[in-house]
């Protein structure tokens, strides 16, 4: 019965290690309903083979390899986890996102150890699934786990450093610590552009979440302009994103623009920026149409931009929409660039529509 107590607590043990310092309470049975629907189903396959231990009588050689199974198997189920979990926040879906986090989480932990630059991805993805839902100070704890290991590893890189002050900055402004969030954000173009560019998309996330915080203390000159960047930065890459598609078909006409788009678009926009872009210009959208004071000229740009974003999603009735608005809204403006441009990609968006499946 010794024996049999002792194996459990070790078990006990096992399972509560991973946990860290700033884990929360145990799940209730609603959560591991949540944890269940996340991720377990996806990666119970993969758990399998992890659970029993080694037979004592392996060689060194086969222990090693066995060990180097494991790891690769932590690493894959790591990776999983994090890229489930990234899906259900880009979809809006917090409070699904946590389990998986979790997970992502646990097996980062036990393949690079407890204070690797490799865990932090995962607690900056914790820290805003729980903002997400509300729970600020569960998500405190976990960006301060995150900015300890940050600050522990000599030569992390400005590009992690960059999203650990943007996570900082969106939780300084959940709280309402305006000056502060403008900081931290601010902190992060700098890091980030060091690594990116000023016009990089991956720089465009500071400028687009320093203009939520001027909305909201109703500096509306300052939000606009950087809004006005952001919409840029977007237009420019998705325009570029339309026109590298256009020259890949051309040079294989053999390829149907239809059924073969989707795997050429995979390599162009990836379904991370997708998600964010929608988010992203869909959001200066609705601020732009609600302007007191309307400038055509943008507002045309975001429609514009999303007819493009659609477009290369395959969604092509919202795209024809969306360019359809951007075009009778160009019509009113002195410059005909605009109306050019999106009357060739309604073109596009005919043409691929009108083609057999």
């Amino acid at each position: 019965m010794a024996t049999r107590r002792r194996r459990r607590e070790r078990r006990w043990e096992r399972n509560r290690s991973w946990r860290g310092p700033t884990a929360a309470a145990s799940p209730t049975p609603d959560h591991q309903r949540a944890d269940w629907v996340s991720i377990h189903e996806q990666i119970c396959q993969l758990l399998i083979p992890i659970h029993p231990s080694l037979p004592p009588l392996l060689s060194e050689k086969e222990r090693n390899h066995g060990m180097e199974q494991l790891l690769r198997r932590q690493k894959s189920i790591a990776e999983l986890a994090f890229s489930t979990a990234q899906s259900f926040v880009s979809g809006g879906q917090h409070a699904q996102a946590i389990p998986a986090a979790l997970q992502a989480l646990r097996f980062a932990t036990q393949a690079y150890g407890s204070a690797s630059v490799q865990l932090v991805p995962a607690y900056l993805l914790l820290a805003e699934a729980s903002t997400g839902v509300g729970h600020l100070l569960q998500a405190s704890k976990y960006l301060s786990q995150a900015q300890w290991i940050v600050l522990s590893t000599p030569g992390c890189s400005a590009a992690l450093q960059g999203k650990l002050h943007r996570r900082l900055g969106l939780l300084c402004a959940a709280e309402g610590n305006f000056e502060e969030a403008l900081y931290h954000l601010a902190t992060d173009i700098y890091l980030t552009s060091s690594t990116f560019g000023l016009k990089s998309i991956e720089a465009s996330g500071g400028y687009f979440h320093m203009a939520n915080v001027f909305c909201h203390q109703n500096k509306m000159d300052v939000a606009h302009s950087l809004y006005a960047e952001v919409t840029s930065i977007w237009h420019s890459f998705l325009l570029k994103s339309v026109q590298a598609q256009e020259q890949m078909l051309e040079s294989q006409p053999e390829m149907s623009p239809f059924t073969e788009d989707k795997e050429v678009c995979e390599g162009l926009v990836t379904d991370a920026q997708q998600a964010e872009a929608t988010q992203v210009l869909n959001t200066v959208l609705d601020v732009r149409e609600k302007a007191p004071k309307q400038q055509p000229g943008e507002t045309t740009k975001v429609l514009h931009a999303l007819a493009m974003l659609y477009y290369l999603a395959m969604d092509l009735a919202k795209a024809r929409e969306v360019g359809t608005k951007a075009l009778d809204l160009a019509k009113q403006l002195p410059q005909q660039e605009p109306l050019e441009a999106i009357d060739h990609l309604l073109k596009l968006i005919n043409s691929k529509a009108s083609y057999p499946k």
